[in-house]
């Protein structure tokens, strides 16, 4: 790329060499081969491969012609020229050449409606170049795979951009003026100094109520990058039926080339170029001149509203100093309001746990004074009621209730009742066992006062004594054994009663 004179002056040299490639963030949206599009221009540049279960396809518009955010400017001859550039270069991720994701398939020219352009005769100033191209979803590594599925599908999320990627040679400036029309100015040694209000080269994009952009010549696509949404409104995306969506992009209403000296307002320009380069440097030292004087009062105003701005704010943050000092004093007393209520809370909570602990006791109290009630109803005496509560505390009331009411219905047919009458009935008889012993006992010593005994028959009498001791003496308590055929005979009540789920 040539560097003149005035760039150089300027100190742009280095920034306009490495200054040679651009990357516009679009919208991309994705697409199936499979859908009828009305166009024949976006059926042509399907790939060729359709319906491989590795790739995923999607198409977005590359570039359109006309002026961008950034102020460069897409000529309508230098687009034609370069629209078959895209095919086949690769499509990577964010603009890293090392993260390559897929590549471009296919590009056609169309216009606003999507109409395929095959002629660049009457060529319009507001057409685009569409590309498709293609992801690789399948990947030997288990975690680029997974990054792929991810990403196509914030890609149908609409989460995802393109970003059309481009190299270009050298460059014109193209100005727009009051009339709203564009106009080309060649660059050269005489038309430099426009550089550096270029947006691209720092500058602010205006120069004497003109509009300055950078229109690239010799364009070729280098790719294209899938990149995270710009803050662009001018943003073109496709639909699924092939239309253009989203906003306007801005167009320039025409471009025309035209002579040098049209831009500078029909000033008399010298054939001697060496003339020309000395009025436009006497027009920048004079420009620089006036800058200077504006920046100096620039910053004489600025610092006295820097000034009052000082002042301002060291009242206002005496003010604040107070109000903390206020707000610190009301914190520490709330703080102190908080520390009382908790021990409050604190002691609060302590009573109320020692209430329901006896509470707890009392409700468990009356519950077993229900059930020894229950159970004296049944036919059990207060002793054994007691044993039995405590036997069967874990026991819920609904079973409870249940075993108590199979006991009343039971009646005197109770299983321990037989048994003990049976064990009363034997009580009895050990009872007119030992009246007899005793009897038989009382008689033996009435007959020892009368006469010598055998001591066959004393030996004898002893032995029957000792026996009918031995039978009182290794007599069962009848409440024990009462109770434990209770126990018995409520266990195997339990199990034929019906578990509730």
């Amino acid at each position: 790329m040539n560097i003149y004179q005035s760039e150089i002056d300027d100190g742009l040299r280095d920034l306009v060499l490495s200054n040679n490639t651009l990357a516009w963030n679009i919208v991309a949206e994705s697409f199936t081969p499979e859908i009828n599009i009305k166009s024949s221009a976006l059926e042509k540049i399907v790939a060729e491969n359709k319906d491989q279960i590795d790739l995923y396809y999607l198409r977005s518009i590359l570039v359109s012609a006309g002026w961008n955010k950034n102020d460069d400017v897409f000529h309508p001859q230098e687009l034609w020229n370069a629209r078959n550039t895209p095919e086949d270069k690769p499509f990577n991720f964010m603009h890293d050449e090392r993260d390559i994701i897929g590549h471009i398939t296919g590009n056609t020219v169309v216009d606003k409606e999507g109409n395929e352009i095959v002629s660049d005769e009457n060529l319009s100033d507001t057409f685009n170049i569409l590309t498709t191209a293609v992801v690789y979803t399948e990947w030997s590594d288990s975690s680029q795979r997974d990054r792929m599925k991810k990403i196509v599908a914030e890609i149908e999320e609409g989460k995802w951009f393109v970003s059309m990627e481009c190299l270009f040679p050298d460059f014109d400036y193209a100005l727009i003026g009051e009339d709203d029309r564009t106009e080309v100015i060649t660059r050269d040694e005489a038309s430099a100094f426009l550089t550096k209000h270029l947006r691209a080269y720092g500058g602010d994009g205006k120069y004497d109520n003109y509009r300055v952009g950078r229109l690239l010549r010799n364009l070729s696509f280098s790719g294209k990058g899938l990149v995270s949404k710009p803050a662009n409104p001018n943003s073109v995306i496709l639909d699924r039926t092939g239309s253009l969506g989203g906003e306007e992009i801005t167009y320039a209403k025409e471009i025309t080339i035209t002579e040098s000296k049209s831009y500078f307002k029909e000033k008399e320009m010298s054939d001697s170029n060496e003339k020309q380069i000395h009025d436009l440097r006497a027009e920048l030292a004079e420009a620089k001149a006036a800058n200077e004087a504006l920046q100096e009062k620039v910053a004489a105003e600025q610092q006295a509203e820097f000034d009052a701005k000082i002042s301002t704010f060291e009242a206002t943050l005496a003010e604040k100093d107070t109000q903390i000092s206020a707000l610190t004093e009301e914190k520490t007393a709330l703080a102190e309001a908080v520390a009382v209520k908790e021990s409050n809370i604190e002691s609060l909570t302590k009573d109320i746990d020692e209430t329901q602990k006896e509470l707890a006791a009392m409700k468990k109290q009356e519950a077993m004074m229900k059930r020894q009630a229950q159970l004296a109803e049944a036919g059990f005496d207060a002793d054994e009621a007691i044993a039995t509560v405590e036997q069967f505390e874990a026991m819920d009331d609904d079973t409870f209730d249940q075993v108590v009411a199979l006991m009343k219905n039971k009646g005197k047919e109770m299983p321990w009742d037989k048994d003990k009458e049976k064990e009363e009935e034997e009580a009895m008889k050990r009872k007119a066992m030992k009246k007899d012993a005793k009897a038989d006992e009382t008689v033996l010593e009435e007959e020892v006062e009368t006469s010598e005994a055998s001591e066959t028959d004393l030996e004898s009498v002893e032995e029957t004594e000792e026996v009918a001791i031995a039978e009182a003496v290794g007599e069962d308590d009848p409440a024990e054994s009462l109770r434990a055929q209770a126990s018995e005979w409520l266990g195997s009540v339990l199990q034929s009663v019906p578990k509730e789920n």
